[in-house]
């Protein structure tokens, strides 16, 4: 499945920003379910890219004049083979057995884990403590921020793909199980869309495996990786620091075409 995708990001601020620094994570690798033919970012200036401790390429970008709006573009065509169910690992997936603050589980995660896969280790196990968090947790926008913690969504019972892919990786890990956070787009079930979406992945039986709790999915067939880390503030594809600029606004548009 090949795939021609255009996303655009506009931001937007009630005053100057005097200077800021951008960290993008836009620019999707090859691997055995995709392959990238074309990728390129349109940006206000040059910026060279580089590798990140989790293999993400990584491009920063720096504004050292003042600007009221800022205006990224990522755009390419990338190959999808939907029948490919798993990633073999070009790193040690030990780091992501370690947690973080997004990820810290608490005796209610650790205990919902355990009496949902009990000894078991396999993707069978997995995939029911995925199926069971997406029961406990309903789909529900607004009911979290960027800063809720999977304990916070866990006890709150709601929240969206951020939220559901921190739970999973709380309760993974507290089972032993490598989980890493992963960033990208999934197309749509009319696949005329691309919206930005986050998922989990698991180490098993030697191999990274797809769990996307929102949508109850252990085959990532419409799913297009932008990058992986321990939680969002390592692999979301935008965050940044700025000085001055007030309230901020941001648009973002993501087109699709199948080739």
């Amino acid at each position: 499945m090949k795939l021609s995708i255009r996303h655009d990001t506009h931001y937007s601020y009630a005053s100057d920003v005097s200077n800021s620094i951008q960290f993008l994570r836009l620019t999707p690798r090859s691997s055995e379910r995709q392959r990238i033919l074309e990728w390129q970012l349109d940006l206000p200036c040059k910026v060279n890219s580089q590798i990140d401790p989790y293999g993400n390429i990584l491009h920063v970008l720096t504004l050292d004049k003042p600007h009221g709006n800022l205006d990224l573009t990522a755009q390419g065509l990338v190959e999808i083979d939907p029948g490919c169910e798993q990633e073999a690992g070009s790193q040690s997936p030990l780091p992501f057995l370690r947690t973080s603050k997004l990820t810290q589980a608490d005796d209610a995660l650790r205990d919902f884990a355990a009496r949902q896969c009990g000894s078991r280790r396999d993707r069978t196990a997995v995939a029911e403590l995925m199926q069971a968090l997406a029961d406990h947790m309903p789909y529900s926008p607004g009911a979290t921020s960027v800063g809720t913690t999977a304990v916070e969504a866990f006890a709150g019972g709601a929240g969206v793909c951020q939220d559901h892919t921190h739970a999973f990786l709380a309760c993974a890990r507290s089972l032993g199980i490598p989980a890493r956070y992963v960033s990208g787009y999934l197309c749509t079930e009319d696949e005329n869309h691309l919206a930005s979406h986050a998922w989990a992945e698991a180490w098993l039986d030697d191999a990274w495996y797809s769990f996307d709790i929102t949508n109850r999915l252990t085959r990532p067939e419409r799913h297009l990786k932008l990058a992986v880390g321990l939680d969002y503030l390592d692999a979301c594809p935008v965050r940044g620091v700025r000085r001055g600029g007030g309230t901020e606004s941001m648009q973002a548009h993501v087109q699709v075409q199948h080739q």
